[in-house]
């Protein structure tokens, strides 16, 4: 028998993989559930997954756990975060309460526009001290490996000091952190006159020192992303600022669709985008293009619940027209200051009619294709990572089925439990 470092055993085992695809259609109800499950790890990765008198036969643990019947699944994937800001937006709670929209409160100055007067004049040791307290939030609630932008800085220096701190959170090792530069969040006051000459800041300074940031820290995987939308992006200026980040050599993302629909999800899959989110408005045509492209589409149901609003993204018609569907908190201070990757879940199957299985895999094997980390993280499978969740419950229906709980018991990174 091989002496490895650990095996659990006697569990519900949703494997969530689909050989090296996204889940698309029928396949998204398909977890691939082995009862009885037991995995085998070994210096922080799966060596070896089927049921438990199999993997007890073949190997001998330093540590042995057994789940007593719990379920066993990967960790979730955070795919879209605005984790790192200084302040908060708890003057707007109310006024969005009364009525005000999101773009109002943003055309008068609230808003992101708040935060980032507030981001400005913090201290990188502060980013992060206050970043930190908001990850841990959110590894307590399951999620093993997280993407997070910059764009509250809204000007060079602050921007990279976004994201050196973002550099610093993924550097501590907790979970794996994807790092997203995007300074197109918003116009910042000084430029609201002509916002083409921020345009220009962006492509011309910003990027640059952003890829240069990247390559001194020998990230290997990083993203540009921009908010088209009324009010902040027009389609010229955002696919001005896609184009330039793929040129440089980024990985893009799109904030497209959120509040109307100015044609964007069709030029960030042109362009190849891994992934466009929000999804709000997409058009019957971009719904088609989006099917047949290689682009995640990433609902963020939180933001609509939290803003208040009784129609979202219809992802129930995603998902029958054969898109590949990610789910995201989008945790931040003003639309979605929200840390649980089950709540996103659960309201996505009651206002968004997605079934239990549906929004795993959503969360797992989609979230890991919509931050390019598929081949290590994301599904319950031998080479990958051992970031797994372990439930107190008997059936995965029940970690979206009770509202307000955390049913997680054990939380694994690289096979090593942390958070629990």
């Amino acid at each position: 028998m091989k002496k490895i470092d650990l095996v659990i055993h006697n569990a519900q085992l949703l494997s969530c993989s689909n050989n090296g695809k996204p889940k698309r259609g029928r396949a998204m109800t398909e977890l691939g559930i082995i009862k009885d499950g037991a995995l085998a790890i070994d210096v922080g990765k799966i060596i070896d997954v089927g049921n438990s008198s199999e993997i007890l036969s073949k190997f001998v643990a330093e540590d042995e756990v057994d789940a007593k019947g719990g379920i066993l699944m990967p960790g979730f994937v955070e795919s879209h975060t605005h984790l790192v800001f200084a302040g908060s937006r708890l003057e707007e709670f109310e006024m969005k309460i009364k009525g005000m929209s999101y773009i109002d409160i943003l055309a008068s100055g609230g808003g992101i526009l708040s935060t980032v007067k507030q981001t400005r004049n913090a201290e990188l040791s502060q980013l992060i001290a206050e970043s930190q307290k908001r990850l841990e939030k959110l590894i307590k609630s399951g999620i093993t490996t997280c993407e997070i932008k910059t764009g509250y800085g809204l000007e060079t220096e602050t921007e990279i000091r976004l994201l050196q701190a973002i550099l610093e959170l993924k550097n501590k090792d907790q979970i794996d952190i994807v790092p997203t530069f995007m300074p197109a969040h918003a116009i910042p006051d000084e430029f609201r006159q002509d916002s083409d000459k921020y345009v220009e800041l962006i492509c011309e300074e910003m990027l640059p020192r952003a890829l240069e940031l990247f390559r001194k820290n020998r990230v290997e995987i990083f993203f540009a992303d921009v908010f088209c939308e009324k009010n902040a992006f027009d389609l010229r200026q955002s696919t001005k600022i896609l184009q330039r980040a793929k040129d440089l050599g980024f990985k893009l993302k799109a904030h497209v669709d959120e509040f109307s629909n100015l044609g964007a999800a069709t030029v960030a899959i042109s362009l190849g985008a891994t992934s466009i989110d929000h999804l709000d408005k997409i058009s019957s045509q971009e719904v088609r293009l989006l099917a047949n492209s290689d682009t995640i589409g990433v609902i963020t149901p939180t933001v609509n619940f939290h803003l208040g609003y009784t129609e979202y993204a219809n992802a129930r018609n995603l998902i029958d027209s054969g898109c590949a569907i990610a789910i995201s908190t989008d945790y931040n201070p003003g639309s979605s200051p929200c840390c649980s990757m089950i709540l996103a879940m659960a309201i996505a199957c009651r206002y968004q009619k997605l079934l239990p299985s549906e929004v795993i895999n959503a969360c797992t094997i989609n979230a890991a294709f919509a931050v390019g980390l598929q081949d290590q993280v994301g599904s319950i499978e031998v080479g990958k990572q051992a970031d797994l969740l372990l439930f107190d419950t008997k059936d995965y229906k029940e970690i979206v089925y009770e509202l307000g709980s955390n049913p997680i018991q054990k939380i694994y990174k690289r096979g090593k439990a942390i958070i629990c």
